[in-house]
């Protein structure tokens, strides 16, 4: 069966933020490190038989240095080609990802700069879904909400925010990267969130959950980031939201929120 992928992005730099670190990849599109603001919500579809990726970078590193870390991801995240293995496709992206990243910092005198990756290709019939930091995948069937991707995240004293234990731009010579990577079955009306912590860090799950049933697919992503906001917008939030349809129906409309 013929499956319809409908997809609606917003990357938002939030109330803190003096920049946006975050970047995304939807079909090939993505922010450039300078740039005029992008129109958002960035809507559209796909087709479950032209493979395609989508993904959410959260850069770290100080001032520009995460910024330019989150775009080289996203760099090289649209040259890539989605074929029967997918997993094996993003496990090899994450790597020459990690690679570009340590090169610059290197080539330029950085001393840390990375950023997390959540990213989902979408095949005829499975996601091959690929994760590395604590930027997250979630998928909505039904009325229930489950995190698909894994925290890499270390321990942490009471009451404060656990630091990445990996992440893109972490020396070979320091460390070897471990991706998680795993195969899903889709069907017709699934929901898939992909973010970073600038939505999870401000919405609970129950919230997102509740906002993901009650609004459709093309208000969604507005009502996130406002609730991200409402709840003090501390860090730079980007969030792509697809819906899963077998059946022909319109594209999302350009609301703004």
């Amino acid at each position: 069966m013929k499956y319809n992928i409908f997809y609606s992005c917003i990357s938002h730099i939030g109330k803190c933020r003096h920049m946006n670190q975050d970047n995304f990849i939807c079909d090939r599109v993505y922010m450039q490190p300078v740039q005029e603001q992008m129109q958002f919500p960035l809507n559209g579809s796909l087709q479950s038989d032209h493979p395609a990726l989508l993904g959410v970078f959260d850069g770290m590193g100080g001032e520009e240095c995460g910024e330019v870390a989150a775009w080289l991801a996203a760099k090289e995240s649209s040259e890539v080609v989605i074929g029967d293995d997918p997993t094996e496709e993003l496990s090899v992206l994450c790597r020459k990802a990690n690679y570009e990243i340590c090169r610059y910092a290197e080539q330029n005198g950085v001393l840390s700069m990375g950023t997390t990756a959540a990213l989902l290709a979408f095949g005829k019939r499975e996601i091959g879904l690929c994760n590395i930091g604590d930027s997250r995948i979630f998928r909505l069937r039904g009325s229930d909400l489950k995190q698909l991707s894994v925290d890499h995240v270390a321990v942490a004293a009471y009451g404060r925010k656990p630091p990445l234990s990996q992440n893109l731009g972490i020396p070979p010579s320091e460390m070897v990267i471990e991706p998680y990577v795993c195969r899903h079955l889709y069907q017709d009306g699934d929901q898939y969130l992909l973010c970073s912590d600038g939505l999870t860090d401000m919405v609970s799950p129950d919230d997102i959950r509740r906002i993901m049933t009650e609004s459709t697919e093309e208000k969604t992503v507005g009502r996130l980031v406002k609730a991200a906001l409402a709840h003090g917008g501390r860090d730079n939030i980007t969030v792509i939201l697809c819906k899963i349809t077998a059946k022909k129906r319109k594209l999302f409309s350009n609301t703004t929120y």
